[in-house]
């Protein structure tokens, strides 16, 4: 399945923005339980042809001596599936792409409720592929501890095994609903998993019709070894973090020949690293722009942001003003902590600067300038091999959102760089991604 070679955007709004302050911006929603703010955000980003919603989740309150906890927007937050189910009723072409952690949910659960939100938005649902990262998570479901890094990707990958086989327990045709004969479904198109793993034990089969995408999108985000051997062999997108080209084209094109080595084309996978932009008249207006905004950012919750994304080492502790101290990867979120330690040695960060850096985006790539500026940004990246899209995240929501989908995206239009409508048909069909075939329909094996 050939598309036009376009770039890819997915929203991600992150809460209220991507910045830990963008909520006291003076033009921002803070509600975030206001159902008609969410359908204005997506309405804006489905005029504007981004391509998928993306929603992240946590299950846990923020850990309540940190200084995020009193000061996060992020402290609540609806749960994403049940906000995508509401919004599949108001919006008709945008994909909705919701996570769910493979630590502390189970496979049946993650299978029925994604094939359901497919069905319910005719094809355009997607599953983001996650871990957990943290004890406070843990605690919610009767550990003391967060699963083991590896451990907890062995249980992701036999977990993603399973869900990917009830998807296709039931044949694409098994649903025969023949009121003449009475026959309501045909129980030879329907097949028993009997899956018995080192993690799960699962029957099946699956008591919702095959997805209209056969598997709705599988999207994975985590630079990891295991992070990427999973993206490798599964994913059909890659949600990544990276600040610079040559890395980034470096990490493109590494992934795209372990997708090769896992028996799939290099063009059935997409990497979309993470994004924000600020847009202004000129180059000094934008710079203005992000000074003012990180002018609310409390210097404590930059802090305390920082050592939760760099392992959960109190950086409060040392001088504000002298360098990231030697840290050691931990159980965390481990390709994130790598890029920070990198970037603090690389450019002589103080933890002031780096924490405001990182609360100022959550860590991912922040552009800068005008309309053009931006544009040529993105066709550089696109063009040079080191993205095939983007997960925007506005620093703020909707204002920033609209600058960018105004602005930046019309000259991506004229330039051939981004699509003028959507195309017919699923999310996978839109994104030029091939619909997988049933493994019980085909002869293969759960």
């Amino acid at each position: 399945m050939t598309a036009p070679r376009h770039i890819k955007l997915f929203l991600f709004p992150a809460a209220a923005g991507a910045h830990v302050a963008g909520w006291r911006h003076p033009a921002a929603r803070s509600n975030l339980l206001d159902f008609e703010a969410d359908r204005r955000t997506a309405a804006i980003a489905e005029a504007a042809g981004f391509d998928a919603l993306f929603f992240a989740d946590r299950l846990s309150f923020p850990v309540r001596d940190n200084a995020t906890a009193e000061r996060s927007a992020g402290s609540a937050v609806l749960e994403p599936l049940t906000l995508l189910a509401a919004l599949s009723a108001v919006t008709r072409q945008i994909g909705l792409v919701a996570t769910a952690s493979t630590s502390y949910h189970e496979p049946y659960h993650v299978a029925r409720s994604f094939a359901s939100l497919d069905h319910l938005s005719h094809g355009r649902a997607g599953w983001n592929m996650v871990t957990s990262l943290t004890d406070a998570e843990a605690a919610n479901f009767g550990r003391e501890q967060h699963f083991e890094h590896s451990a907890r990707y062995g249980r992701a990958e036999e977990f993603v095994d399973v869900v990917r086989a009830l998807w296709d327990s039931v044949d694409d045709n098994a649903f025969i609903r023949d009121k003449s004969s009475g026959r309501y479904v045909d129980l030879n198109q329907v097949h028993a998993l009997n899956h018995r793993g080192e993690h799960f034990s699962v029957r099946g089969p699956l008591n919702v019709p095959r997805p209209p995408q056969g598997h709705p999108l599988l999207v994975q985000a985590g630079s990891s070894e295991e992070g990427l051997r999973l993206a490798a062999r599964v994913a059909d997108v890659v949600f990544t973090t990276q600040q610079e080209l040559q890395p980034a084209q470096a990490f493109y094109q590494a992934l795209k020949e372990r997708v090769v080595a896992n028996g799939r084309a290099a063009d059935q996978q997409l990497l979309m690293p993470g994004l924000s932009a600020v847009v202004g008249r000129t180059r000094q207006e934008a710079q203005d722009k992000l000074q003012a905004l990180n002018e609310l950012i409390d210097i404590d919750v930059a802090v305390a942001f920082l050592s939760a994304l760099s392992g959960g080492t109190d950086l409060s502790s040392y001088p504000l003003d002298g360098p990231l101290p030697d840290l050691t990867l931990t159980n965390g979120n481990r390709s994130k902590q790598a890029l920070f330690l990198r970037q603090a040695r690389e450019h002589n960060l103080s933890i002031r600067q780096l924490a405001i850096q990182v609360a100022g985006s959550g860590g991912h790539r922040v552009v800068t300038g005008t309309a053009e500026d931006i544009a040529d940004d993105l066709q550089r990246w696109f063009e040079g091999g080191a993205a095939d899209g983007f997960n925007f995240k506005p620093l703020y929501l909707d204002d920033n959102l609209s600058e960018f989908a105004d602005q930046v995206l019309p000259i991506l239009r004229d330039r051939g760089l981004f699509k003028h409508e959507y195309a017919d048909g699923t999310l996978r069909e839109k994104l030029g991604l091939a619909r997988p075939a049933n493994r019980f329909a085909e002869g293969g094996a759960a």
